[in-house]
């Protein structure tokens, strides 16, 4: 998409860290970050990755021109060789991260940067936003699909997004999660997200009476015609009045009706009259869409209830998640390069939860052969192979004592390197690629894992060697 130009979208202390790095001779020092999470939205069993389009995108582009010189300039802090190097700014980082679409959980790396610490510093206002922002949103949809129990899902909130952006690339977030498409139309131009929608209960009002505003709406779309039919009363008026526009303009047409739309009211009773109704006239084909400040609990309950819904809107509660509207994603400084060798940091906290496994790493995916399930995520030191042809002892990095010896078992590298000192050496997918890779690799979760109430535990385990430097840095630093 055009868009202006974000190089100052990031924290204003990245550009004095930068401007200090520059002063001290430190501009070239490799430095490595990674990008990982600590707690899955709404106590879930898992999270999906999306946002890395965006994040090339922004990459790809970035770049200071004149006017962000000049006012880095007016702050009167910046020194003039420093906002030299950045006239002539280029990103030479090497990044891997997780491809979008793939479950994701706390405290692996799922986006590492490594490259001169000016530059891997100063992207992580963006790294975050695009990459929290978008598994916010898939994760949302894809928690609320899976209520839907194979009904589609369509992604309806636009209007109620958290600014234009919010908007468009929460619906492609959205769809990488499994929506079947958006009402926003600009994410179908520029995504390939289906846009589909019908009327509004203004176009209903616009006319001398409902059964007008149907039989209207029916011959502009005999093929592909849906109504909104709780604009007076559902049941005396709205279902009976597009029963009697199917029968007089639809089927004479030689078509047959899409929907009828019920935005209001006692879904679960509305729906199964509505069904009743429409089936003793001979359209048992007719799908019933419900919408209206919908998500997965409501959507659970619903069909719980025996609601006859076939396809579901949902909107402010999917393109805000209302529930939990933060991903928490962070951006850690993890180790640095110093005479060829890499020296690895970590980060200490009284709040055990925010200590950072250290060093430069990469995680692993180990699937079961027999069942093609997923067994664990295990993060090891960049240079460990893991042997698939031996045991492998996995154990829990806070309570050592839990161990499990995996046999039979394939491992997958989850990362995939995305820019090569700058240049970017991966192809994104087509959206529909990346819905599809989601929910494949969804169903290789055991059913427990995704379970919406008390989710089993899907482990994130560290290798022995990564988990014996992680103890050795903590003796270190606690003595000191």
């Amino acid at each position: 998409m055009n868009r202006m130009n974000l190089a100052l979208l990031t924290d204003f202390y990245e550009l004095t860290m930068a401007n200090g790095y520059f002063k001290h001779g430190l501009k070239d020092k490799l430095a490595c970050f990674d990008m990982f999470f600590r707690r899955i939205p709404d106590d879930g069993g898992f999270a999906i990755m999306a946002g890395i389009e965006q994040l090339i995108e922004y990459l790809k582009n970035l770049k200071f021109d004149d006017s962000d010189i000049r006012y880095l300039r007016s702050k009167n802090i910046f020194s003039e060789e420093f906002l030299d190097y950045l006239k002539n700014f280029k990103f030479s980082c090497d990044v891997w991260a997780i491809p979008e679409g793939t479950p994701i959980f706390p405290n692996e790396p799922i986006v590492t940067v490594i490259g001169p610490v000016i530059e891997a510093q100063f992207i992580e206002t963006m790294v975050l936003l695009t990459i929290n922002h978008q598994s916010l949103i898939a994760t949302k949809a894809n928690r609320v699909v899976r209520a839907a129990q194979g009904r589609d899902v369509m992604e309806f909130g636009s209007r109620r997004a958290q600014g234009y952006d919010g908007a468009i690339y929460g619906a492609r977030a959205a769809y990488i999660g499994g929506c079947v498409g958006t009402a926003c139309t600009i994410s179908d131009k520029e995504f390939g997200v289906p846009a589909t929608g019908t009327m509004a209960h203004s176009w209903v009002q616009m006319f001398t009476n409902e059964l007008e505003a149907f039989r209207v709406y029916a011959e502009t779309y005999p093929d592909n015609c849906t109504l909104l039919v709780d604009t007076y009363n559902t049941l005396k008026s709205g279902v009976p009045n597009a029963i009697k526009v199917f029968n007089e303009v639809i089927v004479p047409k030689g078509f047959r009706p899409k929907g009828i739309r019920i935005d209001s009211g006692d879904i679960a009773y509305l729906s199964k009259e509505a069904r009743r109704m429409l089936d003793e006239s001979g359209f048992h084909d007719c799908k019933i869409v419900a919408s209206n400040a919908l998500d997965e609990t409501i959507i659970r309950d619903l069909l719980i209830e025996g609601a006859q819904v076939d396809i579901f809107g949902v909107g402010e509660r999917l393109i805000t998640s209302r529930s939990e509207p933060v991903f928490g994603g962070v951006y850690k400084l993890v180790a640095v390069k110093e005479d060829g060798r890499i020296i690895p940091k970590i980060k200490l906290s009284d709040n055990v939860g925010k200590i950072t496994n250290p060093g430069y790493k990469q995680v692993w995916r180990l699937f079961d052969k027999e069942t093609g399930k997923a067994i664990a995520d295990l993060i090891t030191l960049n240079e460990e192979i893991i042997d698939e042809s031996k045991p492998y002892e996995l154990f829990d990095p806070d309570h050592t004592w839990k161990r499990k010896i995996v046999t039979n078992f394939t491992a997958k590298k989850l990362q995939v390197q995305i820019f090569d000192k700058g240049n970017c050496i991966y192809k994104s997918p087509e959206i529909d690629e990346i819905r599809s890779y989601c929910q494949e690799q969804t169903d290789t979760l055991w059913d427990e894992v995704k379970r919406f109430e008390n989710p089993h535990r899907y482990y994130v385990d560290l290798s022995l060697p990564l988990w014996e430097l992680r103890e050795r840095l903590l003796k270190e630093h606690s003595k000191g």
